[in-house]
């Protein structure tokens, strides 16, 4: 599927510049990434969370990396994206999509999407001054899928440089299915170019859901001259648990023992990357731990895997732990 862009959803905690990095040494298939959202930008020039390896241009990709802001405050956007093109950057993502009640309760992330007046007043400051693309994540609304009937005629206003949907409500987080067919009804009225996220788990699955989205044009968008398909797709938690998914997608065969080598091999590389940057600390047995509860999924017996990963809390452990699992 070469004309199929694939995109790398941001994960808290997960995704971040060594993750993305060692990612890109071992694996294919993802055309863009995305860093996990940034806020507190407070200062005019040079914020202390915009020096970091998670946006220093040495760390970083900048042709295929877009840093994403969490944030109502049209200054605080205006100043992430001068900083971010200062550093290089052609793109940033106001995250409008995160469901977790402590965000959502702030009128942040999907909490936002409720309130159509407060965010197109942000847009227009936004847009006033801005001069580096702009995309958007977001779901279909926080308290119901209606809600984006209100968004969608304000997003056309302004010249997104893309629109990512993951079609659920905020208040779902990521129980259920994602409305695939919600998405596809949405489609002849949206101006940006459009990117679709959600329960993308296997070849099968977007197979499925691609056919879903671009099925036989209706006579809907055959009347409005609309776009007829949707060829960029963000992959989330399907590719935490199988790296090998993109590369899927796009045609790649693998057999047992190449599978099992190279994955062997990602995680070991992950490991030691994160222990030089947190010079030795055990504190990466958190977030290794975290991309496990995911990755536990490559085996055959995920839940034998899990137990023995997630109750460690020691480097030597962790490290046993890990050459066992692969000696399996």
């Amino acid at each position: 599927m070469s004309d199929t862009l694939l995109s790398l959803g941001p994960f808290q905690g997960i995704t971040d510049a060594p993750f993305r990095n060692v990612f890109k040494r071992h694996f294919g298939g993802i055309d863009k990434f995305y860093t996990p959202f940034f806020t507190g930008i407070h200062k005019e020039e040079h914020a202390k969370n915009l020096q970091g390896e998670e946006i220093d241009p040495k760390c970083n990709d900048v042709a295929t990396l877009t840093p994403q802001i969490l944030s109502t405050d049209a200054e605080e956007i205006l100043r992430f994206a001068k900083q971010c093109k200062q550093l290089g950057y052609t793109e940033i993502n106001l995250n409008m999509g995160c469901p977790f009640p402590r965000v959502a309760n702030k009128k942040r992330g999907c909490g936002l999407l409720p309130y159509p007046d407060m965010m197109k007043a942000m847009f227009e400051k936004v847009f006033e001054e801005i001069d580096i693309k702009f995309s958007v994540k977001c779901r279909l609304g926080y308290f119901s899928p209606e809600e984006i009937d209100a968004i969608i005629p304000i997003f056309n206003q302004f010249p997104l440089s893309e629109l990512i949907i993951h079609p659920r409500i905020g208040k779902q987080l990521y129980k259920g299915e994602a409305d695939v067919e919600r998405f596809k009804a949405l489609m002849p009225y949206i101006n940006a170019p459009l990117v679709y996220n959600g329960d993308i788990f296997s070849v099968e699955s977007f197979g499925r859901i691609r056919g879903i989205i671009n099925g036989s044009p209706s006579s809907l968008r055959q009347a409005q001259g609309s776009r007829s398909e949707v060829n960029q797709f963000m992959l989330g938690r399907g590719i935490l648990a199988n790296p090998f998914l993109a590369e899927e997608i796009k045609g790649g065969t693998f057999n047992a023992p190449e599978r099992t080598a190279r994955l062997h091999s990602y995680v070991i590389d992950l490991y030691e990357d994160r222990l030089h940057h947190a010079g030795g600390s055990p504190k990466v047995l958190g977030r290794m731990k975290e991309l496990w509860s995911y990755l536990m999924y490559s085996f055959e017996e995920p839940q034998v895997i899990w137990r023995k990963i997630k109750k460690i809390n020691a480097l030597k452990e962790y490290e046993e732990a890990v050459e066992a699992v692969f000696r399996v």
